[in-house]
């Protein structure tokens, strides 16, 4: 079982995350992007396998921020999309958990309980 966790630390959800995970006796590698940020493949293989509706955290105060200008251009090209995630790391949603589990490719994206247990399972 090889699990890494994107986020970043102080965020609550991610609290959530690391607790479930910790409960669930189901260890992993933290990837901070504060810390040592994303690249554009990897929010792009996201993107592609989750679509962008779902990468891209329209919530937050850092989407908010944004002009007018970068908000429409994010919502008209998806790789200016992409582009704005790697550059704003807080506005790609939390958690991301990438791995594999048995053979089994895992792909999660926020913080559903159901799916994290589902992990414990595999």
């Amino acid at each position: 079982m090889t699990i890494t966790i994107y986020g970043i630390k102080s965020c609550s959800t991610m609290k959530k995350a690391f607790n479930k995970l910790g409960e669930l006796g189901v260890s992993y590698d933290f990837h901070d992007y504060k810390k040592q940020g994303i690249d554009k493949e990897t929010v792009q293989r996201w993107v592609n396998e989750l679509g962008i509706d779902k990468v891209l955290n329209k919530r937050g105060t850092t989407w908010r921020k944004l002009t007018d200008e970068q908000k429409q251009a994010a919502d008209a090209d998806v790789n200016k999309a992409i582009d704005l995630l790697v550059e704003n790391t807080s506005m790609i949603k939390r958690p991301i958990v990438v791995g594999k589990i048995a053979d089994n490719s895992v792909l999660l994206c926020g913080f559903d309980e159901d799916e994290f247990e589902a992990l414990a399972q595999k």
